[in-house]
């Protein structure tokens, strides 16, 4: 059985919804909804919370996450990318002889995530081994071939400019396309090694629209909050 390693990110300094990662969400925390999601999987080897914050880091242990350090201030930030805290995690168990075949990524702001997808993407890993990862993704609603741009003069054209007049093909002709969500990525120790976070070969699982939240204002949370009740 490959060993995995879980990882909840739960930066402090959400600009958008204040505190948003502790925030009650029907008298629990936002982030323990995801601590709750991983630690019932019997496929999880380990599950982490990387915060800044020790008050952060308080609410997760209470949760039954490990906190085994607090995120270095350069890979907090509001521009910091996924790739600076995974390879942190990695790396850090690597330094204690604790070694992992897969990391899940597991974003507090997708609580509502649908079950058995930590299952099946550690599945898609093992049965493809050229698959560096897997995300979860979702259709698109607005197609990009229903997508234009608007140039300085006012005028506009379609965005898609690779086959002619895509923005007038029926719905029954438009390509198959989806979207990222946060719901879970899971993606060998390996690829982050090589220095990327998805690697070159991404491998989709893909859950309905109606499957999925995203918390990033309060209205998402208010959301999530009805869709709980």
């Amino acid at each position: 059985m490959p060993r995995v390693l879980a990882v909840i990110p739960a930066r402090s300094g959400s600009k958008s919804l204040p505190d948003k990662n502790i925030r009650l969400l029907k008298g629990k925390p936002l982030l323990a909804y995801s601590i709750e999601y991983a630690t019932r999987c019997p496929l999880i080897t380990k599950t982490i919370v990387s915060t800044d914050s020790e008050l952060y880091a308080k609410t997760a242990r209470h949760w039954g996450a490990s906190v085994p350090f607090l995120r270095p201030k350069n890979i907090a930030e509001d521009d910091s990318q996924d790739y600076g805290f995974m390879r942190h995690a990695l790396d850090f168990f690597i330094e204690h002889k604790d070694y992992y075949d897969f990391l899940a990524l597991i974003r507090p702001t997708s609580p509502l995530r649908p079950a058995n997808l930590i299952e099946k993407s550690i599945e898609i890993l093992t049965n493809n081994p050229a698959a560096t990862s897997v995300r979860t993704v979702a259709p698109v609603k607005e197609h990009p071939y229903r997508v234009w741009s608007v140039a300085e003069d006012g005028s506009m054209k379609g965005f898609v400019e690779s086959e002619k007049e895509a923005f007038n093909l029926p719905r029954q002709k438009l390509p198959n396309l989806y979207f990222q969500t946060g719901d879970l990525e899971m993606v060998r120790a390996s690829t982050l090694l090589s220095g990327s976070v998805s690697g070159g070969k991404v491998f989709p699982l893909v859950i309905s629209h109606d499957e999925m939240v995203d918390i990033d204002s309060i209205s998402d949370f208010n959301q999530a909050e009805r869709k709980l009740t």
